[in-house]
């Protein structure tokens, strides 16, 4: 099966919600004028880290940025992977995903399960705990959360539900770490047999820069297609699933592990 994906390599104004939407429409226009069948958002797109004002602009029940999503998911006709927000539940606070098909109906949501210590998550969030599988635009999938990505049997826990032929993982990664950022993601690739979408923002906050490089990565571990460090962009590429399961029948790794010895 062929699937067009869209990412959205976003510079995201810290928190301002309303500047943010501005920019993701922009992006929804360009992946539609595309025809593209999935976008794919940044990490925290909404507001950046900024942890701070969580009282005032975090989303209470999601219930803003979901109707946000699914209102340009059906006027583009768009299934997307809504990146991140910050959302409060009762009286916690998440780092979460929501995916939307294009019909504008919730598929998955999702609470990043690993929280970073270097950018002050543990100190304002609280962690997930269960994964995130869904099938979108007919494609069994999992999505993860930027510091997850470090976790390969968390990622394992998921790949091996189906096994999904997408991994969608959407991030606020900084420059000085890009590079062990790619060669993760390589290796997810690889160890998991599936595609890896990977969604990453630019720009700066007070605290850090962002390193871009939002990329697909083959089965094989082949980089397909990269936006650069810096740069805003809309990075759109076809990838066929197909693909995958040609790998897979050479080298049956989900069929030969022994989850007893791991135990």
């Amino acid at each position: 099966m062929k699937l067009k994906i869209a990412i959205a390599q976003m510079a995201i104004a810290l928190g301002q919600p309303e500047v943010n939407q501005a920019t993701v429409k922009k992006y929804a226009q360009q992946a539609a004028a595309a025809e593209a069948d999935v976008l794919v958002l940044p990490e925290m797109w909404s507001t950046g880290y900024a942890f701070e004002q969580l009282t005032t602009i975090a989303d209470q029940g999601g219930a803003r940025s979901q109707g946000f999503l699914s209102e340009i998911a059906r006027q583009y006709q768009l299934n997307i992977v809504g990146g991140s927000v910050a959302t409060q539940q009762g009286t916690s606070y998440y780092n979460t995903m929501y995916v939307v098909d294009d019909q504008g109906q919730r598929v998955s949501s999702y609470h990043k399960a690993h929280l970073f210590g270097l950018m002050a998550e543990e100190q304002y969030l609280a962690a997930g705990e269960q994964i995130n599988t869904f099938t979108l635009a007919g494609v069994p999938a999992a999505g993860v959360i930027c510091y997850d990505i470090r976790f390969p049997e968390w990622l394992r826990t998921m790949m091996a539900q189906g096994p999904q032929q997408i991994l969608y993982v959407v991030a606020e990664w900084p420059i000085q770490r890009i590079a062990q950022w790619q060669i993760l993601l390589q290796a997810r690739a690889i160890e998991n047999q599936t595609f890896v979408v990977a969604a990453n923002r630019v720009g700066h906050d007070a605290n850090n820069q962002f390193g871009g490089r939002s990329l697909v990565i083959d089965p094989l571990g082949q980089i397909i297609q990269q936006a650069d460090d810096n740069d805003e962009a809309l990075l759109v590429v076809t990838i066929d699933t197909a693909d995958e399961q040609a790998v897979r029948g050479q080298i049956p790794v989900f069929h030969d592990r022994r989850p007893a010895l791991y135990d």
